[in-house]
């Protein structure tokens, strides 16, 4: 070994080791984002369970039993997990290519409706899985139309998609709520809402439980969302578009094209949620009916940074805590709203987290 070579060795060995702790402390910083967040709104909202009355280990692990342990429960939370997951796979398209699709509730709710209007007409005409595949068809296709506007407003006059999609999805969720009482009615019911899909008409369910085949399609479209974002040259392009508009053009690439191309696949697979949820879960639509699902999973998207996988593991938990939660507000008397508290306080929560995580790393390059 040559002198140069002795004082070199020890240099290497030692930014070896610096890499390697750089590397586990970035990991140790984003788990700390990702769980800190939810554990914080767990605790506060076990002291307000306190403040109310209630006691919040009793509500916790009732919550946990009846969604998790429970075989009825574990089947409604993995069937409800399927809608929830699209609207995650929707929601990290557009994130990931730096755009603000906040209209997943307008187009959502839209293909739900003309989804439960459609099939019911059709299944007497095609076989049940045409009929099934008509139908997912629909839901993309009305998400994808109604996010048109917002994407040519974004890609050709630079307007705040923010705000267009807020608009267009206020508008959304009234025109569907106009459908169901007037041109999508069924005539054979008092009560306002579509024409209901046969339970035999509806997804198969998964190996003889109660589960509904809805839950692959979720699974399916956030791995696949995931693995283009991060491994194809398509999703590079995509997320160049979002993080440095300028440098896509000098790399010879349509800004606006991959815009609307960004809405129309972050749309279409919002209304392929409302899709799966009619065909697999509802079977209709009812008057005033709005589950809201885009903003709620918003902060679950962004504690999983913006990654499929632990996406999934995310929405698992709500899931969990909402059927569990519907459960306890019957058995314990809890508000069956109070999931809603949890993700609103985890709202804050994940703000605070990621405003103390800036202010680390400002300090840290100091």
């Amino acid at each position: 070994m040559t002198d140069e070579q002795a004082i070199a060795q020890p240099a290497q060995q030692s930014h070896g080791r610096a890499t390697r702790d750089s590397s586990a402390n970035a990991s140790l910083r984003v788990l700390a984002v990702s769980i800190g967040p939810l554990i914080a709104a767990l605790v506060v909202g076990a002291i307000l369970l306190l403040a109310m009355g209630f006691n919040p280990v009793s509500y916790y692990s009732y919550v946990v039993q009846r969604a998790i342990f429970s075989p009825s429960g574990l089947e409604a939370t993995l069937t409800r997990m399927g809608p929830l997951l699209l609207i995650a796979a929707s929601l990290i398209v557009a994130f990931r290519a730096g755009i603000w699709n906040l209209g997943g509730d307008g187009q959502y709710l839209l293909a739900a409706v003309f989804v439960a209007a459609t099939v019911p007409l059709t299944m007497n005409v095609l076989p049940v899985w045409a009929n099934l595949l008509l139908g997912l068809l629909i839901g993309a296709v009305v998400g994808a139309i109604w996010g048109i506007l917002p994407a040519i407003l974004k890609a050709w006059q630079g307007i705040n998609e923010i705000i267009t999609t807020l608009m267009m999805s206020f508008l959304g969720v009234s025109l569907a709520n106009v459908l169901v009482k007037l041109a999508f009615l069924d005539p054979a019911t008092t009560t306002p809402q579509t024409r209901t899909l046969p339970v035999e008409a509806r997804l198969p369910r998964l190996f003889d439980t109660a589960t509904s085949s809805g839950l692959l399609i979720g699974l399916f479209a956030v791995i696949a969302v995931h693995l283009i974002m991060t491994r194809t040259s398509f999703g590079m392009r995509l997320r160049l578009v979002g993080a440095n508009p300028r440098a896509a053009v000098h790399a010879g690439l349509s800004v606006p094209t991959l815009t609307v191309a960004v809405f129309a696949i972050s749309a279409a697979l919002a209304g392929l949620s409302g899709a799966v949820d009619i065909l697999g879960t509802h079977g209709n639509v009812r008057a005033d009916w709005n589950p809201a699902y885009t903003l709620t999973v918003v902060p679950l998207v962004f504690l999983a940074r913006l990654n499929g996988f632990g996406s999934i593991a995310y929405v698992f938990l709500f899931s969990a805590l909402t059927i569990g939660g519907e459960s306890a507000a019957r058995r314990i008397g809890v508000p069956s709203f109070f999931s809603l508290v949890i993700v609103a306080i985890l709202l804050i929560t994940l703000g605070l987290a990621e405003y103390l995580d800036k202010r680390h790393q400002e300090r840290v390059r100091r």
